[in-house]
């Protein structure tokens, strides 16, 4: 069944006596087909989180003809401290909560609206960013109080943190066989990679032993893991010099992939994180496969570098994209990117920030053009998700501090983007109620569902006008959001 039957299915199928709806899924015990999870920080004086879900259909916290005093939908067993982000992956029917109060990452099983995968185990304190496989089989973190990005091998019931200061984010590709790994302040890129008994017997006489590229291998009396930097460092020409490739990135911060799974594009924050240009690198994925015996094709390098060496047999050329407006988060749809970052503008003698949207053709490597949106804090995580009627939403935090505040123009956290001509969109600011850290696209129903100033809020994907949320609003502070019932793992803004 394709996508858009799915979507027509689903949406007829709502409020009927069915027990499966699109793809073959079994109705859940609430007997709900569109669910909106919603991450919720102290919603009581005897909890600091909880996960209840709604009837996205409906627009509502309770069963359809109950009367308010009715119990919400709530996922069973859930018990972190304080929810902040959700991993949305509605085709394994599944997701992953991360607790920022206490560093936990709950499996959440959406077939049976409870927290019955339990905590992940193996984690290393508090996690600046954690990303699972769709296979669930690996769990990476990166721990910038712990100095180590984790590795949980949970098919192997082992845990592996390898050294790196300064890490704060981590990206996983979404067929589940390589992750990138980002320092804060660095031009530097990491990836882990899992040893063969062989390797683990060479490289356990300690650094000296290791590969040159290998940052930490652990456990180093028998090494299972090493974590590489991302570019060769045997860039050497005849007469010894070296000219390794850290150059080619500035400020990266995440890295998004190519359809087909084969590339990697990085995101250079450039300005907006104290570096010098905002770019996208474009990696292979192959070499940096970090499951056994996968890995193939060549390291990459900069070939911008006096007597560059990526004409030899051990590394391949990086290409660099330039996007003028900043690159501190992205999303791939085909062959189109849209980049999102913040602008400096030098405003009354002091550098603000304004936000912006690149589209880049990846066909071409070339960019299209750019729209304003809403400003934000330079380098932070925001939130981006596609939506029905050729939308997309982006939602920023601390859109107050930037250049639209400071010269007194319309200024908000959330911006719908019309992107049904992809080289031309247009951008409407949303009216600003507060930071706004969570989106859900709620296919098929014309709606989108966000976090904003703590609560929740609906939106129509027509006209960016506000649906009713009375009905919806929760008690404590609303961080993020996720539609459980997604044609696919796609509708997410974290992974």
């Amino acid at each position: 069944m394709s996508a858009a039957a799915s979507l027509v299915v689903a949406a007829a199928l709502a409020g009927c006596g069915t027990t499966t709806y699109f793809e073959g899924r079994q109705l859940p015990p609430s007997g709900l087909k569109n669910r909106v999870l919603i991450a919720i920080q102290n919603p009581s004086s005897f909890t600091s989180g909880t996960l209840q879900f709604v009837d996205a259909y409906y627009d509502i916290r309770y069963k359809y003809n109950s009367t308010n005093t009715a119990p919400a939908f709530t996922i069973a067993g859930f018990s972190a401290n304080l929810p902040i982000s959700i991993q949305n992956m509605p085709e394994e029917l599944s997701g992953g909560v991360y607790g920022s109060g206490d560093g936990s990452y709950t499996l959440v099983n959406y077939s049976t609206e409870n927290a019955s995968g339990g905590s992940v185990s193996g984690l290393n304190g508090l996690s600046s960013s954690v990303f699972m496989t769709r296979s669930e089989s690996f769990v990476f973190a990166a721990s910038q109080k712990s100095a180590v990005l984790t590795v949980v091998n949970r098919g192997g019931g082992s845990s592996y943190p390898l050294g790196l200061p300064g890490v704060y984010r981590v990206s996983v590709n979404p067929g589940g066989s390589m992750a990138l790994a980002f320092v804060q302040n660095s031009n530097y890129a990491y990836y882990p990679r899992q040893l063969t008994s062989a390797q683990g017997v060479s490289f356990s006489g300690g650094p000296s032993t290791w590969p040159k590229a290998a940052v930490d291998c652990q456990p180093q009396s028998l090494p299972a893991w090493c974590l590489f930097q991302a570019q060769s460092p045997d860039n050497v020409d005849a007469t010894g010099n070296y000219y390794g490739a850290p150059l080619v990135f500035d400020r990266p911060v995440k890295a998004l992939f190519s359809a087909d799974g084969g590339t990697a594009y990085v995101l250079n924050c450039g300005p907006e994180c104290g570096g010098t240009t905002a770019s996208i690198s474009i990696l292979p994925v192959a070499p940096l496969i970090f499951t056994l015996g996968q890995q193939s094709g060549l390291l990459p390098c900069n070939p911008t570098l006096p007597a560059s060496p990526c004409s030899n047999t051990h590394t391949t050329p990086i290409t660099n994209i330039l996007i003028p407006g900043g690159a501190s988060n992205a999303l791939v749809d085909s062959s189109i990117m849209y980049v999102v970052g913040q602008k400096p503008q030098l405003v009354a003698g002091q550098t603000l920030f304004t936000g912006n949207l690149t589209v880049v053709n990846l066909a071409n490597k070339a960019v299209s053009t750019s729209v304003s949106i809403s400003d934000g804090a330079p380098g932070a995580v925001s939130r981006m998700i596609e939506a029905d009627d050729n939308t997309l939403w982006i939602g920023m935090t601390k859109c107050t501090n930037g250049v639209r505040a400071a010269t007194s123009q319309a200024y908000g956290c959330l911006t719908m983007v019309n992107i049904a001509t992809p080289t031309s969109p247009t951008a409407t600011l949303l009216p600003y109620i507060g930071d706004a850290t969570g989106i859900a696209a709620v296919t098929g129903l014309h709606k989108v569902y966000t976090a904003e100033n703590g609560q929740v809020y609906i939106y129509s994907t027509v006209n960016g006008q506000a649906f009713d949320n009375q009905y919806v609003t929760v008690q404590g502070t609303a961080y993020d959001v996720a539609y459980m019932d997604g044609i696919n793992d796609t509708n997410n803004t974290v992974y």
